[in-house]
Formats: structure tokens, sequence, C-alpha cells
């Protein structure tokens, strides 16, 4: 062959080459495509995202019945392309347009259009569509496409852009039904070599811009930076643009979607915080919305009382309240109609189903949600378990005011990282641990979350029981827990569950130690739920004692302290429990098995071991008397270690006195469990050693003082009635 031959043979490859794969310019404008028969939450989410980044966007089909099948769980996608190709009729001959087109119900945007035409033009391809690791849905074809030693190999129809003619040309060719395989239909195409060659199509390989998350949770971590979020894939070092959560993977994009893109606009990572909240702070009494309030006993638990009392506290108008109670516990009938006695004119028309009716839960809760949806004057349900311990009165204008159609307070027991919501679903539909669910759970990242399980506490819509859930039974699937078929039952119709972290809400309450054989079973609950004990037991004034300013602590013997320790509730049910413990010693107990030691002078007394609370009051000693000594006598630090600690009975006609004596102690406690000149005259203690004696005890209010060699000291008599103390020799 001749030179002249071989150049023009050449140039003749060059303009070949050139008419097959034309060198794109620089796109001047963007449309983005997608399609939805109806608003979803998912939706929804996808829109704000446009709006975040100012996207100039077209949504195909609102509105129409769809027939393309049920994607989800099949083929089918096929009406998305006819809808594309007649809308494409309008835009076919601008070439310099990227036409994006996406689905919407699960994708988010995470950046804007500068940065996605930006990739797009590194391509140098007219047309890119997304790829992941799966060939769907014909396994066959697997072999048929191109090798890439580094990405992902197969396409995916979920998410495309390229340039207006180009996308036309290829829409263009649809010719099937719409409930045949949109994806399908794209991959022939790319797999073509002719056609691939002519619309100059290439994959994105590496998630440049579209990251499929189905197959590659692995891949895609969230980079934090101080003024913004973004989702990364580590494998392949991208920032994509596009978020497609395909497959089994929607969970998962609802959790990043809780920081993509509205994140960075406010601070510690928050999450999904819209400003389309609404506000009740000019409604009057007679316009704030219809609240039903559901609650449900449904095992023994610790504290009712307390809760129950804290519905009657709620910063709620009351006529705008409906209550329904389902108790299934027979012990706690007794705090429902103490409860109902005291604040039934709160709720008119409420109802109570009590363990009688012989109800199960799941009936129950479907009862409850029920009323609501045949009310049209129902505006929110409110479903609450007896094991929630809310401390916020504006817990319902809070929730309200987000403006989800099902939104949680975040709720945790005290100092653990047990909560009443899952970050997310491992693939069997059970617990899964997401990256930042402890950050949440301690409020290290504060918003309001996309999450896929919530239980025990939460709100619903009205409008979304009557609506979206009214053909549904939420409570009751085949091998499920009422909590589990809840959850499942709400994400099946696309409708997202939240949990709000914004504002401190309260606590879970633990119930799997509670022992309701006991005559009042709250008091060994200070292992389990410090908090709710405290509250109940502790004395009010109790805190005070650390605070230089409030000169709580008294001083009335030398080395002699008084100060507040026990709420008349502890003290009375501990009197009460001895008393129906009934083994008072008689003044003779002296049983080392009992008392794990010794009395220098005997008592009529019972010891705590006695009625298996010995733990549960060293751990008393160790939380709240230890801090006091420590206080009180600087440099001693005192190991709360103690083998006599009893409760101590004075009668006129059976012990009324205690002769002198020293304690076999570093320190002693004596806590007076009753009042003076009302339960009892005369009584009270003599420091022989300073002639000073102390003798109007208070109620709950502790004495301390050194035990063996200085102080030593006597019990004066009592002259009527029955006086109790509690005495604990404290580092024997």
């Amino acid at each position: 062959m001749t030179a002249a031959r071989l150049i023009l043979t050449l140039i003749l490859g060059v303009v070949q080459l050139c008419r097959t794969e034309p060198r794109p310019g620089k796109p001047s404008e963007l449309l983005v495509i997608t399609a939805a028969t109806e608003v979803t939450d998912g939706y929804l989410r996808f829109m704000r995202t446009i709006r975040q980044f100012n996207y100039t966007v077209q949504v195909l089909g609102l509105g129409e019945e769809w027939k393309g099948g049920d994607v989800a769980r099949t083929v089918g996608g096929g009406q998305k392309v006819r809808w594309l190709k007649k809308e494409l009729e309008k835009h076919k001959d601008k070439q310099n347009t990227a036409i994006m087109f996406v689905d919407s119900y699960d994708v988010i945007l995470a950046s804007g259009p500068e940065e996605l035409l930006k990739k797009f033009s590194r391509f140098s391809h007219r047309v890119v569509f997304s790829a992941e690791g799966f060939c769907w849905p014909d396994q066959r074809l697997a072999s048929k496409y191109p090798v890439v030693h580094h990405g992902k190999r197969y396409l995916n129809s979920g998410g495309f852009i390229g340039y207006a003619p180009e996308v036309y040309a290829i829409v263009k060719q649809w010719k099937y039904k719409d409930d045949d395989d949109d994806q399908l239909f794209y991959t022939r195409i790319y797999l073509d070599k002719e056609q691939r060659r002519k619309f100059n199509i290439t994959l994105d390989h590496k998630s440049h811009i579209f990251q499929n998350l189905n197959g590659a949770i692995e891949e895609v971590v969230l980079k934090f930076e101080k003024s913004r979020v973004r989702a990364r894939n580590v494998a392949y070092d991208t920032l994509p643009v596009v978020i497609h959560g395909n497959g089994p993977t929607k969970l998962q994009l609802n959790y990043l979607g809780n920081y993509v893109p509205t994140a960075w606009t406010y601070e510690h990572g928050c999450g999904i915080c819209d400003d389309d909240l609404l506000d009740l702070s000019g409604l009057s009494d007679e316009e704030m919305p219809l609240v039903h309030i559901a609650v449900f006993i449904e095992q023994p638990t610790p504290f009712l009382e307390e809760f129950l009392e804290r519905l009657a506290t709620l910063n709620y108008p009351h006529t705008r309240l409906r209550l329904f109670i389902h108790n299934n516990v027979v012990y706690h009938e007794q705090h429902v109609e103490r409860f109902w006695t005291r604040h039934r004119s709160l709720f008119p028309g409420a109802r109570i189903v009590g363990p009688e009716e012989n109800l199960k839960q799941d009936q129950a809760r479907n009862m409850a949600v029920e009323a609501c949806k045949k009310d049209v004057s129902c505006d929110y349900f409110f479903s609450i378990d007896s094991d929630v311990a809310l401390i916020n009165p504006d817990i319902l204008r809070i929730l309200i005011e987000e403006n989800k159609s099902v939104i949680a307070p975040m709720l945790s027991r005290h100092g653990k990282l047990w909560s009443n919501f899952w970050g997310a679903l491992s693939p069997e539909g059970f617990y899964s641990r997401a990256e930042d669910y402890i950050d949440i759970v301690q409020s290290k990242r504060v918003g309001v979350w996309n999450v896929p399980y919530i239980t025990q506490v939460y709100l619903i819509r009205g409008e979304t029981l009557r609506s979206r859930l009214s053909a549904v039974s939420l409570y009751q699937q085949e091998g499920m827990d009422p909590d589990m078929s809840f959850c499942k039952s709400v994400r099946e119709q696309g409708i997202f569950m939240f949990v709000s972290n914004r504002d401190e809400f309260g606590r879970l309450v633990s119930s799997t130690s509670y022992n309701i054989s006991r005559l009042h079973p709250d008091m060994w609950q200070i292992f389990d739920n410090p908090v709710d004990w405290r509250e109940k037991y502790v004395h009010e004034n109790y805190s005070k004692i650390f605070d230089d300013d409030e000169n709580v602590v008294e001083q009335p013997c030398p080395d002699v302290y008084w100060f507040p320790a026990f709420s008349d509730r502890m003290c009375d049910e501990l009197v009460e429990t001895m008393e129906d413990f009934g083994g008072w010693s008689g003044g003779k107990h002296n049983d080392e098995r009992l008392s794990g030691g010794y009395e220098n002078v005997p008592t009529v007394d019972i010891h705590m071991n006695q009625i298996q609370f010995e733990k549960e009051w060293l751990k008393f000693l160790k939380d709240y008397i230890a801090p006091v000594t420590e206080k009180l006598y600087p440099g001693y630090y005192p190991r709360a270690q103690a083998v006599m600690n009893f409760v101590v009975r004075y009668r006129p006609d059976e012990q009324p006195s205690l002769r002198p004596h020293h304690d076999s102690s570093t320190f002693t406690i004596n806590i007076a469990l009753n009042r003076k000149n009302i339960d009892y005259e005369g009584g009270g203690c003599r420091f022989l050693r300073y002639d000073c004696k102390v003798e109007s005890p208070r109620k709950g209010w502790s004495f301390m003082h050194p035990g063996r060699l200085t102080h030593y000291h006597e019990g004066l008599p009592v002259t009527r009635g029955t006086r109790y103390i509690m005495v604990s020799f404290v580092d024997p």
C-alpha cells in the first residue's frame, strides 16, 4: 500500500469514527425527569433534595394509574419508558441539553447541577447509565457484557444521563407493554455493540454520578465535614451525586437520607430537619387537634402509678383528648382504679378495658386504632406503653409540630443503649446496628431521623390511618409480635417512620426483674430503674445537701449531722414492708445468719437481708450516703460496706428505749421513718459524751455520726405509739 493510500485510509477512518462516536460539547442546561403516580413519603423526600439543590425537574405520571407491574418484587416498569418517550418529543432537537432520568420513590440527590454536569462531561460519552453488581432481570445476559476490571459491570436503569437527541433516539425504540421490563429494554440496547457505539453509551462503573446501593452497602459510608455530610464510595473513592436505594436497600437509603442533603444546614449532624413544621402557638384550646391517647399495660410494670399520673399533667387541652386504657394485669387494677378516681373529670368518655375482658394485646391495639380510624374528628393517634416514663409535658405539641405521618420521641433506658427505635434492619427484618445509632441515642447527633422500626410510644396522623393505612391490619401478622407487625405494615405502605431526639422526652422503664409478689415491688428497682427510684424514694431536698448556699444540713451535736434522705413514700413503704414481713426479733435477736454480724445492744428489729433487700440497701449507701459522708467528713472516703442494716421498732409496752452503747461502725446512719407527736411521742437520741439530745427527728431525715469510740449514745424512751427508725452500721 502506497503512503498516500495509507494516509487516505487513516483520514477516512477518523471521519467514520467521528460520525459514530461524536465528541460531546459541554451541556448548557440540565433537565431532571422522574416518574411517580402518587405522592408518597419517598417522593416528597426526593423533591426536597430537588429543591435543596435547585434542579429543574419534570414529573411524569402523577395522578395516573400505575400499570407497570410490581417492580419491587418482579420485572416491569415499562410504563416509565412510554412516558419518557412522549416527553422527550419536546426536547429531541436540543443538542446541548442534558436529560437525567431517575426514579423518585427510592432516590435522593446529594449535590447540585454544577457538580453533576461537570462529572458527566468528564465521561466524554453521550449517554451514561448507572451500574451495579447484579445482572438483572436476565442473568443469562451477564456473559455478553463488556469486561470490567475495576468497578460494577451491569447496567441499572434507575438512573441515567445523556444528551437529549441520543436519549430520545434510545427511548423512541420502545414498542412494548407497560408491564414489560424497562431495565431489560435498556440492557439489550447497551449490549448491542452497534447501538452502544452509535449512541456512545457507557456505564458509571465507579459511581462518579450514580450510586446504586443494592449489593454495595459496605462500600458506602458517610463522610462528615464541618459544614456538610456526603455519601462516599470508599471502594472507588468517589462522591456520587445520585443515591438510589434499589432492590432491598430502601431502608439503607432512609438511613443515608437522614444526612443527604439537608444535614449540613444544622449543627451536630442533624437529621431530616425540615422547615415545614406546624405552629400550634396561635390556636385556642378548641382549635387544637383532637388526639386519641391509647395506653397499654400489657405486663407488670414498675412505677405505674407515676406513669398514670403523668397523663394528667400533659400540657395539652384535656377537652381535646380521648383516652383509651387497656390493662391486662390484675395486679395493676388497683393503680388504674386510683388514677380513674382522681382524674376521671379530665377524660370524659374514656374507655378502660380490664383484664377480665381477656383481650389479647394485638386485639386491644387494633381496637384503639380503629376508634381513631372511624372518628373523622380524630386528628392524631398517640400510642403509649406502660414502660414509658414521659417527663416532658409538652410532648404532644412537640410531636404534632414536627408534621410527620408517624413519629416517635427518642427514649432509652437510663445509662443504657436500649432504646425505642432501630436504626437499621437485618436482611431477615430484625435488628441491625446502624452506623450512628449510638450517637443518636446519646444525643451526639440531634435531629429527626427516618428509621425502620419504632415501638412503645408514637404519634400517627389520623388522616394517614384513614387513607393509606385504612385497609391494613396494623398489629396482626402471622408469626409476628404486634410491634414488628406494626412497623412492617407501615413500611410496606411506603410511609416513613421518624424518631426525634431534638428534645428531652423521658426514658424507658425496665420490667425484666419486676417481682409483684412483694408488697411494694418498686422499692427493689434501684438497680434496674435508678432514676425512677430516686424520684419516688429519695427526699426531694437531697440534692441541696451539696449546695453550700442552701444550708440544708444541720449539726445538732458535735460531729452529728442531720440531712434529708428518704421521701415520705419510702418511709411508709419500708415500714409497711417490715410489718407485713412480721419477723420482729422481740428484743432477743442475735442470729449471725440473719444479721451477718452481731448487735451490741439487741433491739426489736428486722434486718434488710431478711426481706431480701440487702443488696438494694448497699446500693443506696454507695450512691446516696457515701457522697454525703465525703462532704461532711473531709478526707474520709467510705467503702459503703455494711453487714448491720435493720429497721428498729420502739413501743412503750415492747422495747421503749435503748441503753447506752457504741456502734460497731466507722459511722452510723439513723433515718426516722415516721412522725413524732403524730405517730408516737417521746423517743430521740442522747450522746452522753456531749450531753446532747436530738429529740425531734424529722421523717425521712437521717442522722449521721461516728461509731465506736466517741459517740457513745442511748435511745430515749418512747412514751406513746410506735417509732420506727432505719439503722445502718457503715464500714464496720
